[in-house]
């Protein structure tokens, strides 16, 4: 298991990003779909939370198949997806995200965020305090306008350094600007990864959190670019816009007819298969009745569970496993973290 936080400011309110995350997540989810890839809504629905009150929750399929690095479409099969449940009690959030398929090669893969947001330039260092943790957790945080993009996602219409609102007039962010933007708020974001697949933990753990980072660096610089097609939404706007979207990214991807409901009547946390209350009972990473070993397959007690790969020296074998993880000329998946 892997533990780090995510810091990341901007040059807005808690309340107004509100609606710029939700506007974010929809608009990037459809310019990030094509038909087979992409993000399928499942559900998109208002509950009650015994301990946080009303919020919402959302189920979501990300097809990623050709997505993913070299190495791993060289193990996964032709249709592979991620299920991603969300309950979302704004300015608190939880996310979790594991393999929805029969895949026996990712029994015990999941990714769990947690999300607090704060009026304040990430200098919090006890918001998630609440569990003991068994060692210090290391704290990155990530700059909207100056840390490093990949180059296939840059574009200088979303470059805070370049970009000023009409709007609001914040804009063109200069080295330091943490320290005299004002607004400023920050999300604050614990990522725990986990990969128990003996021999690619570590190297499968630090992968996904890098990939974790570009995403979280990406979205939070298109949230503010974006700002002046959402500053002047209200929340029954932004939610019917959620909805037109997702409809049509359904739509998009082809292989699925849209299937999201937003229904205006909260349901009962117990109605559904998430926990009644995420925060206090977070979701777990044992993998589903369906995707664990049959217990009445012979193992050895003294070793743990093993991926078995195709042996890259035989010179009939197909797979070639790379010194170094890349991504392949398509774009890594993307997640509304």
């Amino acid at each position: 298991m892997l533990l780090k936080e995510y810091r990341i400011c901007m040059p807005l309110t808690v309340e107004e990003y509100r609606i710029g995350q939700l506007y974010m997540i929809s608009k990037h989810s459809h310019e990030q779909s094509e038909r087979g890839e992409g993000v399928e809504v499942v559900q998109n629905e208002p509950y009650e939370d015994p301990n946080y009150g009303p919020g919402q929750f959302t189920e979501k399929r990300i097809y990623l198949n050709n997505k993913l690095p070299s190495w791993a479409r060289a193990v996964v099969p032709k249709i592979f997806y991620v299920t991603e449940k969300a309950w979302n009690y704004y300015p608190y959030t939880i996310t979790g995200n594991y393999s929805c398929l029969l895949c026996s090669f990712l029994p015990k893969f999941s990714i769990h965020v947690e999300t607090k947001y704060e009026d304040n330039k990430g200098i919090n260092d006890n918001i998630f305090d609440t569990e003991p943790r068994d060692e210090e957790t290391e704290v990155c945080f990530i700059d909207i306008a100056y840390d490093e993009i990949p180059e296939r996602y840059y574009k200088e219409s979303e470059d805070p350094r370049y970009f000023k609102s009409e709007k609001t007039t914040r804009g063109l962010l200069k080295e330091g600007w943490r320290d005299t933007q004002d607004p400023i708020m920050c999300s604050y974001k614990l990522v725990t990864v986990k990969f128990e697949v003996w021999g690619l933990q570590t190297r499968v753990e630090q992968f996904v959190h890098k990939v974790v980072r570009d995403v979280l660096l990406l979205g939070h610089r298109q949230a503010f670019a974006w700002v002046d097609e959402w500053i002047d939404m209200t929340i029954e706007e932004v939610r019917e816009y959620e909805r037109a979207t997702q409809e049509a990214t359904n739509k998009k991807l082809g292989t699925f007819p849209p299937a999201i409901s937003i229904s205006e009547t909260p349901l009962p946390a117990c109605a559904r298969s998430g926990p009644s209350s995420a925060p206090s009972t977070p979701l777990s990473t044992e993998a589903p009745d369906f995707l664990s070993v049959p217990k009445d397959r012979p193992r050895k007690k003294s070793a743990p569970e093993t991926l078995t790969l195709p042996d890259p020296a035989r010179r009939d074998s197909a797979f070639r496993l790379p010194s170094l993880f890349f991504w392949g000329p398509s774009t890594p998946p993307k997640s509304a973290f």
